[in-house]
């Protein structure tokens, strides 16, 4: 059994591939500072910065918070925090500025400097490149808007999650809002 309670790997191959979801979410974290740094030069830039964090928060209340709760001591109190920062975020979304800019940055440096140590040291490499996976597919399938009514947390979020990503791509696509940094 997975240290982050992931269903078992097939027999035959059972070897994890991929990229570790450490080094996913950093990347995304990267590009969402970069965006940070370029708001208010193009207005499409706010629209891609709300749309990559509101992937990637749904990302990480649907794998990272859950892993953290299984697999750390204490990890109930951190994805606690989290999540009420992550809501923080998704109310700042509405009207993006400075506010949401240094919370992107508290996110950041939470993230890297106290979650993603504790989680390298305590969930072997296996599972969390299985988490990468799973992180990776679930924002391709999150909302691209800021919904801070709907659940955080599993299983709800897993259900709500994409169905409202449903709704929010077919928004897009009929207003041509740009939603993704390679498109800038």
């Amino acid at each position: 059994m997975s240290s982050v309670n992931l269903p078992p790997l097939p027999p035959v191959g059972g070897e994890a591939t991929g990229r570790n979801v450490l080094d996913v979410l950093s990347e995304q974290h990267r590009d969402l500072l970069a965006l940070c740094d370029r708001l208010g030069e193009d207005p499409r830039v706010t629209d891609v910065l709300v749309a990559e964090l509101s992937r990637h928060l749904s990302a990480e209340e649907q794998y990272l918070y859950p892993a953290l709760c299984q697999a750390v001591p204490g990890g109930e109190d951190l994805a606690a925090r989290e999540l009420a920062e992550d809501h923080q975020l998704l109310l700042l979304m509405k009207n993006p500025g400075k506010d949401l800019i240094a919370a992107v940055r508290r996110h950041v440096a939470a993230d890297t400097e106290e979650l993603f140590p504790v989680l390298a040291q305590m969930v072997p490499i296996d599972d969390l490149i299985r988490l990468g996976n799973r992180v990776e597919t679930a924002e391709e399938a999150a909302p691209t808007r800021p919904h801070p009514r709907t659940p955080s947390t599993p299983p709800w979020n897993k259900v709500v999650d994409p169905a409202v990503a449903v709704v929010d791509k077919l928004r897009d696509a009929v207003t041509g809002r740009t939603t993704y940094l390679s498109d800038l």
